[in-house]
């Protein structure tokens, strides 16, 4: 994890004037915004840009701007470059392998790494993955294939973790459960976490910041309390309430 950068004052994340386009369709509009650390997360409704975005970040769209992690321009590299740089991504829907065993899954990314997380590190942020280690990715609930797609990222040893709608598909109970876990690695950890999501409630209790996207574009950063705490605000933003927000 690059944290000699983190020491050195720079942002985990600058985002300047970014642009993704779809043919001729601007999905991310001159988007700025910067994470310090702990953890920033892109609120908006559905169609507003928040997955481009986080896909620009990642490389796995192409994009025009500035994209730095620690001060380190990433803008236009390639996906496995940005990964060796010090991101991971957990991507929206999981994404694990339905043959392959949790145990499996975490041993194949880590492979030989010398990094701060082991496979052994994962099974006690998740004891539920240890109970599981010998089943196949399609015989684990959502919430156990959110825990290994977490684990899974983890192992990579990231400087900025970047989630695409962590709770999709999820029971409270277990978004509950999510919630308990990122604010703890946000709390034990230097890793910056970048939470993209359409559950406001989620996000306003997770995250440290909030960046609304509209049409694109990201019209306000503020403090997640601020929001959390003005139901009118979240109306004029987003047309929903963090206390009745279900997705």
């Amino acid at each position: 994890m690059p944290t000699s950068k983190a020491a050195a004052g720079q942002p985990a994340l600058a985002i300047d004037r970014l642009d993704v386009r779809y043919g001729r369709a601007r999905a991310v509009q001159q988007a700025s915004l910067a994470l310090e650390r702990g953890t920033l997360a892109i609120v908006g409704r559905n169609g507003m840009g928040k997955t481009s975005l986080c896909n620009a970040v990642t490389g796995m769209v192409p994009s025009t701007g500035s994209i730095r992690l620690f001060g380190e321009e990433i803008g236009g590299l390639p996906p496995h470059r940005i990964t060796r740089k010090g991101i991971a991504y957990v991507p929206q829907g999981r994404r694990v392998w339905r043959s392959l065993t949790v145990d499996e899954h975490l041993r194949l990314a880590h492979r030989s790494k010398r990094g701060e997380w082991t496979p052994e590190g994962i099974y006690e942020l998740f004891p539920r993955l240890k109970q599981r280690r010998h089943n196949g990715g399609a015989q684990l609930s959502g919430g156990e294939q959110q825990m290994l797609a977490i684990g899974r990222a983890l192992l990579l040893d990231p400087g900025l973790l970047v989630m695409d709608e962590p709770t999709e598909g999820l029971a409270p109970i277990i978004v509950e459960q999510l919630a308990e876990i990122l604010r703890s690695l946000a709390a034990r950890t230097e890793i910056a976490i970048l939470l993209v999501e359409q559950n406001l409630r989620f996000a306003v209790d997770v995250a440290d910041t909030v960046a609304v996207m509209v049409n694109g574009c990201v019209v306000r950063t503020m403090p997640a309390a601020t929001l959390a705490s003005d139901q009118e605000l979240q109306r004029q933003l987003m047309g929903v309430h963090a206390q009745g927000s279900g997705s």
